[in-house]
């Protein structure tokens, strides 16, 4: 099977030997067998997060396809889920079951099990924010080990786990409010919903507009959307010292960091303003960036992971020199240079 078929960006090629894991005991098995093997290995969940090469995987996939949500007893919701469990199908969940703490994160395509890995986040709320700890098998000792949120070292979009922990996240807990109602933390957020950033709201209006936003960029899967076809925002906001912050126009976006020394830069608008507009591509490539957001680099049909790559390092190159800052690729590469 190509790997094409289980990434959200359609690009890949084959899989040396592909593992369906239905069940922790499963993951666990097919991870340990990999690792006495010597064999290569890659987990593979929503692949929503991650270019292969064209060449494909020659070594193990593990796909983590375990199912189940736990409501574990204590206070307020604790929730234990498997790694394999749609993320966005938990955010629904609790929605319905009137749960708040991650209606933010609606739309957000992949596996419950890969969302601590680069904390993901958007509309003022990510995983670091109601994650309690996550149940790793662990590489180095082979061993089944609780890891806390805080051990995990979260930041924005990353952890330990993206900085080189190795091993295979078997299920993550979470503990959220029971509150249908929850409060605006994002400006963009708050506007669409009509009030003021502090307002509470119910959540379910929440995810309502959160998804219409994510529509609204081709950041929701969608068949009839070509722009969906993609790893949603390609390149993280900068996070660069102050007085680089301040050498940029007057109209560049930035937002301080808690630490008072940083500031936070929009990678969309040191695009645009690089001069790569919506819906650009090279000549003879496949691949563009999306028709309704700078961030997004996209599948226009029968595009390579070359061509992706080959897009990704042109806009990284622009950026650099219009203001030399170089932005950092948010996707996983496998077998190809972004």
């Amino acid at each position: 099977m190509n790997l094409s078929e289980l990434t959200t960006m359609r690009v890949g090629g084959p899989a040396g030997e592909l593992v369906r894991a239905r069940s922790e005991q499963e993951i666990v098995d097919a991870a340990l067998a990999v690792w006495a093997s010597g064999d290569e290995w890659l987990v593979l969940g929503g692949g929503s997060n991650v270019v292969v090469a064209d060449e494909g995987f020659d070594g193990t996939v593990i796909l983590v396809e375990s199912r189940g949500i736990e409501r574990l007893p204590g206070g307020g919701v604790r929730l234990r889920v498997q790694a394999g469990e749609n993320w966005d199908a938990l955010v629904a969940q609790a929605v319905e079951n009137g749960w708040s703490g991650i209606e933010a994160l609606s739309g957000i395509p992949g596996s419950s099990g890969a969302a601590p890995i680069q904390n993901i986040g958007a509309y003022g709320q990510d995983v670091a924010q109601t994650l309690v700890a996550i149940d790793f098998l662990d590489y180095l000792t082979g061993d089944v080990e609780r890891v806390t949120a805080e051990e995990l070292g979260l930041g924005y979009r990353t952890s330990s786990l993206k900085r080189g922990r190795q091993g295979v996240v078997l299920a993550i807990e979470l503990q959220l409010d029971e509150s249908d109602t929850t409060v605006v933390g994002y400006d963009q957020l708050a506007t669409a919903l009509g009030v003021a950033v502090g307002d509470r709201v119910p959540t379910a209006e929440v995810r309502r507009h959160v998804l219409a936003l994510r529509a609204s960029k081709g950041m929701v899967l969608d068949a009839a959307d070509p722009d969906s076809v993609s790893c949603g925002s390609f390149f993280t906001n900068p996070i660069v010292p102050e007085n680089v912050g301040r050498s940029l126009p007057m109209d560049a976006p930035r937002w301080l960091e808690p630490d008072d020394v940083n500031v936070k830069l929009s990678a969309a608008w040191l695009i645009e303003r690089a001069g790569i507009r919506r819906g650009f591509s090279l000549p003879g490539s496949r691949a563009a960036i999306s028709s309704k957001h700078t961030l997004a680099i996209t599948n226009r049909g029968g595009a390579t992971a070359a061509d992706v790559a080959e897009l990704a390092r042109y806009v990284r190159s622009r950026v650099m020199a219009e203001f030399g800052i170089l932005l950092q690729p948010e996707p996983v590469a496998i077998g190809v240079e972004l």
